[in-house]
């Protein structure tokens, strides 16, 4: 997971990871509001959620803490971080800012 990982995060279209797990109720409201942030910006933005029951490691790598966690990367680059659930104009106003 972790080469394709890199691979995915370094890129010239920012990239929003969403770490999240099952287990978790502010996950599940956040997942249709990143659904309705893809739909609206298109190929602006990659989204990639990592579950971090299965993904560990790479959770630990970033110091992920708490669900959900969102990270936005430009190219390999961490720009922005933030826990918790957002509205989507607000994810997509971070998003467009860079």
């Amino acid at each position: 997971m972790k080469s394709s990982f890199k691979n995915i995060i370094n890129s010239e279209t920012p990239v929003l990871v969403d770490f999240f797990a099952d287990w978790c109720g502010p996950c599940k409201t956040l997942a249709p509001i990143l659904e309705n942030v893809k739909s609206e910006m298109g190929e602006a933005v990659k989204i990639i959620k990592i579950d971090v029951d299965k993904n560990q490691l790479l959770a630990s790598n970033y110091q992920v803490k708490g669900v959900p966690t969102m990270l936005l990367f430009k190219n390999g680059k961490q720009v922005w971080r933030q826990s918790g659930v957002l509205q989507k104009n607000d994810i997509i106003n971070v998003i467009k800012s860079y």
